[in-house]
């Protein structure tokens, strides 16, 4: 059975602890289905000790993008951070190049196209301390919520110099 404790002071309700098996542990990685600015979405967010922007950094600078996404090889883009309407193409772990386009971009948070699908929303809030980092999946593609869990892990760890977890 798990109980759920009261947030920490130092976390202000973005980790809590939580009792499992008799141990306490800290829960930063949540998931839950979300209405978005892109419709109902698998959502997946680690919250991170990290500044914001230097997370908004890695999500938004397509050098770095190899570095964190799992199925990204490579990225071709006209300007090295994307903005609104930003397009390239990526090489996937396939070695598939797939044209991109980017919908939605403002506030911490963009979606992209891949090809002519809708695919991942990104997105960083920023909280007392650190940041709240998260990825919204289509429904249709609730098992990419998998890929986007080892993304956390690696942008968590490119973001605060820890080894990813």
């Amino acid at each position: 059975m798990v109980h759920a404790a009261a947030p920490t002071q130092r976390d202000r309700g973005v980790k809590r602890r939580v009792r499992a098996n008799g141990m306490d542990t800290d829960v930063t990685d949540t998931i839950a289905l979300e209405r978005t600015p892109d419709g109902l979405r698998v959502v997946i967010s680690r919250w991170i000790d990290a500044p914001p922007d230097r997370v908004w950094d890695l999500f938004t600078d397509t050098t770095r993008w190899p570095e964190w996404g799992p199925t990204v090889t490579a990225v071709e883009c006209e300007t090295r951070y994307i903005e609104a309407g930003s397009t390239g193409r990526v090489r996937t772990i396939g070695g598939r190049w797939l044209p991109f386009a980017i919908t939605r971009f403002g506030d911490r948070q963009w979606t992209w196209r891949i090809g002519q699908v809708g695919a991942t929303g990104h997105r960083v809030r920023p909280t007392e301390s650190g940041c709240r980092v998260g990825f919204e999946v289509p429904l249709w593609a609730a098992p990419y919520v998998l890929v986007c869990w080892v993304a956390l892990g690696r942008i968590e760890s490119l973001a605060t110099g820890e080894p990813a977890r």
